[in-house]
């Protein structure tokens, strides 16, 4: 049987990146998937090669009203939903404190906070219908402890906010049968990791392992917590990250 048949998934920021593995391995496993992004077209694409078990839809993560389409979609098609993982984010421009744009805080955090915070108000009722969840929100080494090269203060906020959501997630539904993990990559292979740190030596000095994680690398940890293997499992931070924050 594979790991995850007869789940029902939301997979956010799903067109590329960490992201599109995770949508290839949840596809891979069995689950129906509804990915959601912003790039139309590269998720329109990703969902017809994975095939009729996956549906694509537009989604911004901070609307309530697009929230509300995803999840209409995704019971109307497959019925109530099981996971939830809260992928989409982004990094936003480098700056220091005083040199940060108000408006550019303000988007980081509302993507990746408030669209995690969206994502689980409007999942987990379906959840509840389901007798049973996983979510699983995908926050950052940055979440945890603030180091330098860390893009801005508004990234660190954002994904500490996550940590907290999650945790707390966990706490209020530990009873009904719904898992809340966070999980926390440090470099990964994507767009938002630059491209000088995949073979610059000194880029790679802080990390023992010497090398930038693949997405798929995170996306096997993402497909545990979203099975029935981790069902003891809630509240958690799990580092991945090659040894970085071992320092």
């Amino acid at each position: 049987m594979k790991r995850l048949e007869g789940k029902v998934a939301i997979i956010t920021g799903a067109a590329r990146g960490m992201g599109e593995a995770h949508a290839r391995l949840f596809s891979q496993e069995g689950a129906k998937l509804v990915i959601t992004d912003v790039l139309e077209k590269e998720g329109k694409e990703l969902a017809e090669e994975l095939g009729e078990n996956t549906i694509f839809v537009k989604h911004d993560v901070t609307s309530v009203d697009e929230w509300a389409n995803v999840l209409e979609i995704a019971e109307k098609n497959f019925g109530a939903v099981t996971v939830l993982v809260n992928n989409a984010g982004i990094a936003g421009v480098r700056a220091d404190v005083a040199e940060l744009d108000y408006n550019e805080y303000k988007k980081v955090m509302t993507i990746n906070g408030d669209g995690t915070f969206l994502g689980m108000k409007t999942v987990i009722p379906s959840m509840l219908k389901a007798g049973k969840g996983s979510i699983v929100n995908i926050s950052s080494v940055s979440g945890l402890q603030v180091a330098p090269g860390s893009p801005n203060a508004a990234y660190v906020s954002s994904k500490f906010a996550i940590t907290g959501l999650t945790k707390m997630a966990a706490l209020e539904y530990a009873t009904r049968n719904i898992r809340v993990n966070s999980i926390h990559p440090g470099a990964v292979k994507t767009g938002i990791a630059p491209a000088a740190l995949f073979d610059d030596p000194a880029a790679l000095e802080p990390i023992p392992m010497r090398r930038i994680a693949e997405p798929k690398e995170i996306a096997y940890l993402v497909l545990f917590l979203a099975s029935d293997e981790a069902s003891y499992i809630t509240a958690a931070e799990y580092k991945i990250d090659g040894g970085m924050t071992a320092k």
